[in-house]
């Protein structure tokens, strides 16, 4: 179970934290939920574009031994930053900035190695999207030896939005993938960057890719044929770390 301080239940407390302000990774709701309360929480959830999902009874049952209700409502662990405002930080202290766009890589401890790359690769903040990513909860900090804290980090409801912004403000969007014609030495890293990773089942979404200014994958000289996502990740920023430091 979730240790107590990582979330609250019950219907009043929640509606109550999120009419405050309060910032949560998600909120469950108990499959066949009814009620005016349950549909003004959920009506303030989608305004506040709070990720959500209804799951069965007995699985809330497990996860909070008390009269929840119906709801539990996970807490954010981190204060998010709008992309907007990391994209401009970055650019009024770096000419090039590099930032890395995760699509679905789901899996906790991965998450939390590839941010602790991240921080120590220089990496201008992370752009993950509110619904089918990890939690950033105890288990992500902890793995990422704490980057998570001192990162900008960004969740967005569609990458598309921030892929459009941050081509019209003259980065280049690289995706990270075996499905790439280049190789990740090929190409100029120097300039300002998004370099996007998709999960380790799917890899990046169709819908992300045809975004995408070039492509780049990583030359496999084994017979597996691929590398854990946050292997991945370590060596392609610091593949533009290589390029900038100009040793």
């Amino acid at each position: 179970m979730e240790e107590k301080q990582h979330y609250l239940f019950g219907m009043h407390p929640v509606t109550e934290a999120v009419m405050a302000g309060r910032k949560f990774e998600k909120v469950l709701f108990k499959q066949g939920l009814e009620g005016p309360q349950f549909r003004q929480l959920l009506e303030l959830v989608q305004q506040n574009d709070i990720p959500y999902q209804f799951v069965p009874g007995e699985k809330m049952n497990y996860l909070v031994r008390g009269a929840h209700q119906g709801v539990i409502a996970y807490i954010s662990q981190i204060d998010y930053v709008p992309f907007e405002e990391a994209v401009e930080m970055a650019m009024s202290r770096c000419e090039n900035p590099l930032f890395l766009m995760l699509d679905g890589v789901s899996d906790v401890r991965n998450f939390g190695a590839i941010a602790r790359s991240a921080e120590c690769a220089g990496v201008s903040g992370i752009i993950l999207p509110a619904k089918g990513g990890a939690a950033i909860n105890a288990d992500a900090i902890k793995t990422s030896a704490g980057a998570l804290l001192r990162i900008p980090t960004c969740k967005v409801s569609n990458l598309k939005i921030p892929i459009y912004y941050m081509i019209e403000a003259g980065f280049q969007i690289i995706a990270a993938t075996e499905k790439a014609e280049g190789y990740l030495y090929d190409v100029n890293l120097k300039k300002p960057t998004v370099i996007i990773l998709g999960s380790e089942g799917k890899g990046i979404s169709d819908a992300v890719l045809s975004l995408c200014t070039d492509a780049a994958k990583i030359p496999m000289m084994g017979e597996i044929g691929s590398l854990n996502v946050s292997v991945a990740a370590a060596i392609v920023m610091y593949e533009a770390v290589r390029q900038r430091k100009m040793w």
